[in-house]
């Protein structure tokens, strides 16, 4: 097992087409447990049974080699019973096929408790591609090709998973992967779709820091100083926001350089401090300030830079910030800082996207009332429940999060019921 989970996912994709080329692992509702087709990923489903951190009964994961790049694609399915599992499809590179599969299982795990807390009739899931070593994954007709097998990929899924945007995939490879499947949102204008979900996240990750502040009495956002690490483009569109509140600072560091220099451009004269951060530089940790944004990748909240936050409140865009969510909410915790779980506040990007087939207009009322204080799914809204529900159980941020998504999740869709459980099942016997 453990040979196999350390694996470098190249040699893994080169053994997984020596095998057929593709493998499913799934919930066996009968068993109570994680089966698969493939004999030689017995140890995989073992792993699977016994993981107690980032394994939440998941009903299915799908594993499979692109015919043409030779790409590891992967689906990842934890909970259907809201609806069909939505989630990103993220384009990344990854050191083992154990950082593969955790970060796949605890991003779709993520999906079916935002989607629940969003009054969303959806379930959770989540795409990957694993960047490969070699691979020309700047060359646009190299994504293109990668991004149509993909679609192809989630074709053969018969539904049960829709894929959408997430880190290192942009609304132009959301346009190719259209073009070979039906099961995707966050797809261009231009065909309909909903596009760049970036402004909409970003301001529902606003609205969560208004709700953190309202909860410790702190008042509005006029005036009070925002730290963030990254500066991509949810984080452009929270500055823009936050101008638009009357904050008095912001400071935002960011690896890239050439994206600084035009982001000063264009906030000259504004409270805007902008800082070039090297590769693992963390500074920005121990900035003085109301609230601190973590942005960027996830795990950056763990014992060394929870020591250094000087803040009263964490609340960022950034997917799975704790590096470990059963220790690192209780340590923000014991430092008396309020953390908004990420799935909290982060919601909008699948908001945006999730429901397009129904049509838009402008403005959407479908996606304004998240961003209101009086419909009962808001950002703020929730925002305040958990931080109260928190305060009241005297639990973590993160644990009374987690109770009111997953109660969420085990409402059945209300015409549909569980009907992702029976396209596994006729995937499994196919």
């Amino acid at each position: 097992m453990t040979e196999l989970l350390a694996l470098d996912p190249d040699d893994f994709t080169a053994a997984l087409r020596d095998h057929g080329g593709r493998a499913m692992l799934w919930w066996d509702h009968d068993r109570g447990a994680i089966v698969t087709d493939a004999q030689w990923l017995a140890p995989m489903a073992a792993w699977m049974n016994a993981d107690t951190r980032d394994v939440h009964r998941h009903e299915a994961v799908v594993l499979a080699v692109a015919p043409q790049t030779g790409a590891l694609m992967g689906a990842f399915v934890h909970a259907t019973l809201r609806g069909q599992a939505a989630g990103g499809l993220r384009f990344w590179p990854y050191a083992t096929v154990e950082s593969l599969l955790r970060d796949g299982l605890r991003l779709s795990l993520g999906m079916s408790r935002k989607s629940a807390l969003a009054g969303l009739w959806w379930g959770g899931g989540k795409g990957i591609v694993a960047r490969r070593k070699d691979a020309p994954w700047q060359d646009p007709q190299y994504r293109r090709t990668l991004y149509r097998e993909y679609g192809e990929f989630t074709t053969s899924l018969r539904g049960v998973y829709i894929t959408a945007e997430d880190v290192g995939t942009g609304p132009a490879d959301m346009a190719h992967v259209f073009e070979t499947t039906r099961w995707v949102t966050c797809v261009p204008p231009a065909v309909g779709g909903s596009g760049n979900p970036s402004e909409a996240t970003a301001k529902g990750v606003v609205c969560a820091m208004e709700g953190a502040l309202d909860h410790l009495g702190k008042g509005e956002l006029r005036g009070k100083t925002v730290a963030m690490q990254g500066a991509g483009n949810v984080a452009a569109y929270m500055i823009e926001t936050l101008l638009q509140r009357g904050v008095g600072r912001v400071v935002a560091t960011d690896i890239d350089a050439a994206r600084l220099e035009s982001l000063r451009q264009r906030w000259a004269g504004r409270p805007v401090e902008l800082r070039h951060a090297a590769a693992g530089d963390r500074s920005i940790f121990a900035e003085p300030c109301d609230v601190f944004a973590p942005n960027a990748l996830g795990g950056v909240l763990e014992p060394e830079t929870i020591a250094m936050l000087r803040t009263p409140i964490v609340c960022g865009a950034a997917n799975n910030q704790l590096l470990d969510d059963r220790r690192d909410d209780g340590l923000l915790a014991q430092r008396g800082i309020v953390y908004v779980p990420d799935f909290v506040a982060n919601r909008m990007g699948i908001v945006n996207c999730a429901n397009e087939q129904y049509g838009r207009v402008d403005p959407d009322p479908a996606i304004e009332r998240h961003f209101g204080r009086d419909w009962d799914n808001a950002v703020y809204v929730i925002t305040r429940r958990v931080l109260e529900r928190a305060a009241k159980d005297g639990v973590t941020t993160s644990t009374a999060a987690n109770a009111l998504a997953d109660e969420a999740c085990r409402v059945p869709h209300p015409i549909w019921g569980h009907r992702g459980r029976a396209i596994i099942e006729s995937l499994a016997r196919g």
